[in-house]
């Protein structure tokens, strides 16, 4: 069944894989979807991802991470920009996630990056979504 927004999948499936407490979620393969488990990894919210070559379709294996007595890492992942209604920031509009203890993540002419690394490059994007 065809998907209309395969990031807002990806999201739902990480979410609703980490309230069922799973210790892995199979989605399928993109290369934003790669580029947003890349900035997820390196903030800490996965433990890692693995990308399966496959024909027709490759996947991407996460593994999720908890905390202690498998407490939850993701919180709360919300998705900003949709296909109906495109969100962009400038630089100086890109907000603060929980004061700083959540992420945003932006696609930027730069590549895929987080709120942090897009303020360092002094370049705003599309506001793709928001983890804590």
């Amino acid at each position: 069944m065809p998907v209309n927004d395969p990031v807002g999948d990806m999201l739902t499936r990480l979410r609703n894989a980490t309230r069922a407490r799973h210790d892995k979620v199979v989605i399928p393969h993109s290369k934003l979807k790669v580029e947003v488990l890349r900035a997820l990894k390196s903030e800490g919210f996965i433990s890692d991802y693995v990308v399966h070559e496959r024909q027709p379709q490759s996947e991407i294996s996460v593994q999720l991470k908890y905390g202690p007595d498998r407490g939850q890492v993701i919180n709360g992942i919300r998705r900003v920009s949709k296909p109906g209604l495109r969100r962009y920031v400038a630089v100086r509009d890109i907000p603060q996630v929980l004061g700083g203890l959540g992420i945003a993540i932006l696609s930027t002419s730069r590549g895929v990056m987080t709120d942090g690394e897009a303020r360092k490059a002094n370049v705003g994007g599309e506001f793709l979504c928001t983890v804590y």
